[in-house]
């Protein structure tokens, strides 16, 4: 019997593909599958999994497939587990808070069903219009609102999932009460796949605050910038994104590729590409949000702003799905764009801003940086050509940022770059002196190697 019969056996045959046309579609680095699979259950994917190993085949599970060119290359890929099929909402109390849902859900059809309830969950991540469950958690990307709810890890509160043995495995609970024990889903969240199979996820919703506004300032420099991001942090307030945007990013933003691509409207001269945008959003009732407006103008103007606005709650929507989808608009902009993502503590973003400017410009490459106010930057280096000799100051530019970030004590790593770059930037960061432990963890869950081989730190 062929891969395909079997693969036809468990899922369908109206669920297994093998155009020509089809398989392109699901290209990693270069690498396509020779198979595409989609399964729609839990019990299939074991199956699918369990076959995997028999035949000695690598397989590579995926939602949307708007995050596969980050990660290294697979060493091997024979099969597409396409996860799309899995789309359910499997439990919901409202009431409780808690939501349970197959790992193939489109964001944004889930967002409409939290809506319903006035609820939502702050996983705003890039490629909002395709992402889905399963892939934002495991692409790890974090999102503006990690500054007031935490990173996925904060709000996920347990997994089902299928090993590298074809098992099926469930960790954490559907509520926060019944969440004890080892947090292993954890360990699923960021590590593109090559540890289980995300099947089901289970997550803690949130009110929608009933009322918000955001506050813009323009500054000459990243300085005054963070200065008042300094301020905020500080004072008493509780703010629900911070953002910090330089001049290119902030062109990035205004341009007519963005407005193509997120047709809200945003207030006329929101973003300056001359000078550098903060965007603070806060939620509250009237009085509060009057207080931190009084407030923030003040600390904004001790910090040398040059211009200060208020959004209300409509103008709130376009400029966050702006800055949310930085990352594809950056991409789009330049035919080499490399993204360094960058993680300090916040009080050395000024410092890491700085020395990442510094090699960028040294290097004589045009750059764009979008930094939150936790300490993650988002640094995107934008060549106007994509050459040899491009490759070669990427490299060189990238290899200082990652240099200047260890010595600050923080770290970096290079998500998004041109493929065949992939083996000469350091696409992981630096080397980690928990590699080892990190590799027994792979052998535990995935002793076979079958689960994403190659994509993870170390070629995990």
């Amino acid at each position: 019997m062929t891969a395909s019969s079997r693969l036809a056996s468990i899922v369908g045959p109206a669920h297994v593909f093998r155009d020509s046309a089809e398989l392109a579609a699901y290209d990693i680095c270069g690498m396509v599958p020779a198979v595409i699979v989609q399964p729609g259950s839990s019990a299939e994917v074991a199956e699918i999994v369990k076959f995997a190993v028999a035949e000695k085949l690598a397989l590579v599970p995926m939602g949307a497939r708007t995050k596969l060119v980050m990660g290294l290359p697979p060493r091997q890929y024979d099969l597409a587990l396409d996860m799309t099929r899995l789309n359910r909402v499997v439990a919901y109390d409202p009431g409780d808070l808690t939501l349970s849902v197959e790992s193939g859900i489109r964001l944004r059809n889930l967002a409409s069903v939290l809506a319903a309830h006035r609820q939502f969950l702050p996983l705003e991540v890039p490629f909002a219009s395709q992402a889905t469950a399963g892939g934002a958690i495991a692409s790890g990307v974090d999102t503006a609102l990690r500054q007031m709810y935490g990173a996925a890890r904060d709000y996920v509160l347990g997994m089902e999932f299928v090993t590298g043995q074809g098992l099926l495995a469930k960790s954490g609970g559907r509520v926060v009460k019944n969440v004890t024990g080892y947090d292993i889903h954890k360990l699923m969240i960021g590590a593109l796949g090559t540890l289980g199979v995300i099947t089901k996820i289970n997550f803690r919703t949130f009110p929608v605050p009933a009322s918000a506004r955001a506050f813009a300032a323009e500054f000459e420099n990243a300085e005054g910038a963070l200065e008042w991001r300094h301020r905020i942090a500080r004072s008493s307030f509780r703010p629900l994104s911070l953002e910090v945007l330089s001049p290119g990013a902030a062109g990035i933003l205004s341009g007519e590729a963005a407005a193509r691509a997120v047709p809200d409207p945003i207030p006329s001269g929101l973003f300056s590409n001359r000078r550098w945008t903060f965007l603070a959003a806060f939620s509250g009732n009237g009085h509060v949000l009057e207080r931190c407006e009084r407030d923030l103008r003040e600390m904004a103007e001790q910090c040398n702003t040059i211009r200060f606005s208020v959004l209300g709650n409509d103008e709130i929507a376009g400029a966050s799905n702006r800055v949310r989808e930085f990352i594809p608009l950056a991409l789009r902009s330049s035919p080499a764009a490399t993204v360094v993502k960058i993680a300090v503590l916040p009080t050395r973003l000024s410092e890491a801003l700085a020395a990442a400017a510094k090699s960028s410009e040294n290097n004589s490459l045009p750059w764009a940086a979008m930094a939150r106010g936790l300490g993650v930057i988002y640094f995107a280096l934008l060549p106007n050509v994509r050459s040899n000799e491009t490759r070669r100051l990427v490299i060189q530019a990238t290899d200082q940022i990652l240099s200047k970030c260890s010595s600050l004590g923080g770290s970096a790593v290079v998500p998004w770059c041109p493929v065949e770059w992939k083996s000469n930037l350091k696409v992981w960061g630096l080397g980690r002196g928990d590699l080892d432990q990190m590799r027994k963890l792979k052998m535990v869950f995935d002793p076979h190697g079958v689960l994403s081989p190659g994509r993870f730190v170390g070629g995990i």
